[in-house]
Parts: structure tokens; C-alpha cells; sequence
């Protein structure tokens, strides 16, 4: 299987928006429209890769909005929206790229919800749509009064992001060059492909107006939520000296085995951040098949879970790790081990707590085969 790629168009200049700004690099709840939209995709576990496509005297508005995200570097957009996802298509040809995520730079409420859709779409579909349906009752005028009453049965207000199967979508697009189509699903249809339909988000909402930028300040200006998740990791014993734990190296007479330097507690950690921000798990960002990611430190792993929590315009509100064993004893490095925690994730001290227990002889653990790890991870984000 190839991989997901969000394409994320951005070049426009939001004429109907006013000013000399464009509208995905104004501010919403302290950062710009365009880091929430490009935050909300590098931190999905369903796409691999996100690209932006931008205008070229953007580039360092741009900087500034991708900053610290794992993105691809942008590219330069068309004169139209279709010429933009164009060029944007073609800079991933070579990159094993199957299915293609097409998203406007100024919907910054995608959901991961959505998102999981319109991928899980492609499996069978060639392309796939999210649509919500039409609520209001559709009037068609002429000459300034009601000509006649539209029936708004099977009628949908199209989303983005539109999914397509790469090779599929790029051969559309080339077809059409020169035409103007009202989006990438019309150039879909015109090649003949079927766009199934996907439910959209009501909150899925793109900001064309400076009254629309407004309305979604007042979203973000609640007081956001915390959620909290769990994580929980397991290591072997082998030959060797020394147990990495929570980013300390303990004194013992063998060591842990693993792909990486197997912190069995800064990976249960790292999968607990995950978790509270639906980002997946530790082996989908550093799968253990990939040989860079041999001998690893594991505290690399659990500071690029809490940049994706920062990626959010969340924070982390505390963190707790109990490692399971018989030995090495961890009371004496416990306070070095919570320092090492707050510092890798930018936090004071007091909002750590490492803790340690046995299971009394049971279990592998208790054979002294190897450790156990849990941990529980709150986090702060906006709504």
C-alpha cells in the first residue's frame, strides 16, 4: 500500500475577505488559520505526508505557520484553485503515494472523524466526498421575487477534504487542463470517476468572509477541554548492563531489549499523549521495521508526541508513569527520573509523577523476564 497525503491549498488570496492579509494567515486563537488546518492533519494517524500549496510571496507567512510541523515543504500554487491542486499533484508523483487528502487552507475545523472517512472511502471508491445535507428550505428567484420552491431531497453542501486515489485524480486534472471547475470532485466526475458520498461535520465550516473569522474566534475563545488517555508498554530483559527509564539510565545487571533504546516507560508515556489527542501510537510514527529508529532515544518519541500537543494550541496538564518490576529498583532515581520527564516535555516538575510497584512475584515480571510500564497523560485543548 501506498501512502495518504494531504494536499492543502492554501495560494489563494481571499478577495471576498478584505484586506491586504490573506485569510489563512489571520489569527484564530493565537495562531494562524493555516497552522490549525495543517496541525489537524499531521497529527491524524491516517495521512502520512501533508503538503501545502501556497502562493510564492507567502513563502514566510507560511514559515511561521508551519513551524515544528512534520510537513512536506510547500509548493508554489497556479492562477486558479485548479491549477494550484494541479501543480500540487504533480509534486507528489514519486513519493508512493496512493491516496491524495484535498483541503482547503481555510477550513481549520477538520475533524479526524471526517478525515477517517473519506480515507476509509478509498479503499473501495475511487473517490469519496463529505457532504452534509441541506437543511434550509431552497427558494429558486427571478426578478426579485420566488419563482418557484426547489425540492432539497438528495441535496448536500460539499466538504473538503475530497479524497481520490493519487494516479486516478492526477490523470483528471490533466485531462481539464485549461477548463474551470467549481471543485476536485466536478474534475472526478468529468473523467468519468464515481465520487461516493461520506457524512461531512456541520463545524467543517471554511472562512470566506471577515464575519466567518469572526464566528470562529468565538469557538475558540471557550475554555477548551481536557482529555486523558492511557498507555501501557511491556520489555524483555537481555545481556547487557543498564536499563534506560524514564530517560535515565539505571544501574542493573542486564539491560531491556527493544528496536530503539526500550525506555518501557517513555513509550507507554509517549502512547498515553498519543492517545488523548487521537494521534494513533508510537509504532505508527516510528514503526519498529524502519531502521533508523534502531538504538534510537526514546525520549526523541515522547518529545514529537508533545509538539503534536502543541501542533493543537493545547498544553499538558500532568502526566503519570508506574513501572512494574521486581528489579531495578526505582526509588532511588525517582526524582531524577520525573525532573528528565518535565524536561523533555516542557513542564514544571510538579506536574509529574513516576511511581513504581511489584506484582509480588507474579508473572513475567515477577520472574524478573522483564518490565512493565503504564502511564496516564491529561492534556489541555481548545474546542
Amino acid at each position: 500500500m501506498g501512502k495518504t497525503v494531504a494536499l492543502v491549498v492554501a495560494a489563494g488570496r481571499g478577495r471576498r475577505f478584505g484586506g491586504d492579509l490573506p485569510k489563512q494567515y489571520h489569527d484564530l486563537a493565537g495562531r494562524m488559520v493555516l497552522r490549525h488546518t495543517l496541525a489537524a492533519f499531521a497529527t491524524n494517524p491516517e495521512v502520512d505526508m501533508v503538503r501545502a500549496v501556497i502562493h510564492p510571496d507567502d513563502r514566510q507567512l507560511y514559515d511561521i505557520a508551519a513551524a515544528g510541523l512534520p510537513v512536506l515543504e510547500p509548493v508554489p500554487g497556479g492562477a486558479s484553485r485548479q491549477d494550484s491542486v494541479r501543480l500540487g499533484l504533480e509534486s507528489l508523483a514519486g513519493l508512493d503515494v496512493s491516496k491524495v487528502l484535498i483541503h482547503d487552507g481555510a477550513r481549520p475545523f477538520i475533524d479526524a472523524g471526517t478525515i477517517g472517512r473519506v480515507v476509509a472511502a478509498l479503499d473501495s471508491h475511487a473517490a469519496a466526498l463529505p457532504v452534509v445535507p441541506v437543511a434550509d428550505t431552497l427558494k429558486r428567484g427571478k426578478d426579485g421575487f420566488v419563482a418557484d420552491t426547489v425540492d432539497r431531497d438528495q441535496l448536500f453542501r460539499a466538504q473538503t477534504p475530497q479524497g481520490f486515489r493519487f494516479a486516478e485524480i492526477l490523470a483528471a486534472h490533466a485531462a481539464v487542463l485549461g477548463e474551470e471547475l467549481t471543485d476536485d470532485a466536478a474534475v472526478a466526475e468529468r473523467a468519468g470517476l464515481k465520487v461516493t458520498l461520506v457524512a461531512g461535520s456541520e463545524d467543517n465550516v471554511k472562512l470566506t468572509t471577515a464575519a466567518d473569522l469572526e464566528r470562529a474566534r468565538r469557538l475558540f475563545e471557550g475554555p477548551g477541554e481536557v482529555r486523558s488517555a492511557s498507555g501501557y508498554d511491556v520489555h524483555c530483559f537481555e545481556d547487557g548492563s543498564g536499563c534506560w527509564l524514564c530517560g535515565v539510565l539505571v544501574p542493573h545487571d542486564r539491560k531491556l531489549k527493544g528496536h530503539s533504546d526500550a525506555d518501557v516507560a517513555l513509550h507507554a508515556l509517549t502512547d498515553a499523549i498519543l492517545g488523548a489527542i487521537a494521534a494513533g501510537d508510537i509504532g505508527h510514527h516510528f514503526p519498529p521495521s524502519d531502521a533508523k529508529w534502531k538504538g534510537a532515544e526514546s525520549w526523541r518519541f515522547l518529545a514529537h508526541a508533545a509538539s503534536l500537543v502543541t501542533a493543537k494550541g493545547g498544553r499538558i496538564v500532568n502526566v503519570d508513569v508506574t513501572i512494574i518490576c521486581e528489579r531495578p529498583k526505582v526509588g532511588p532515581h525517582r526524582a531524577a527520573m520525573a525532573a528528565r520527564v518535565a524536561e523533555i516535555l516542557g513542564i514544571s516538575q510538579d506536574r509529574v509523577s513516576v511511581k513504581a510497584t511489584t506484582t509480588e512475584g507474579l508473572g513475567f515480571t515477577g520472574r524478573k523476564e522483564g518490565i512493565a510500564a503504564q502511564a496516564m497523560a491529561s492534556v489541555w485543548l481548545p474546542r
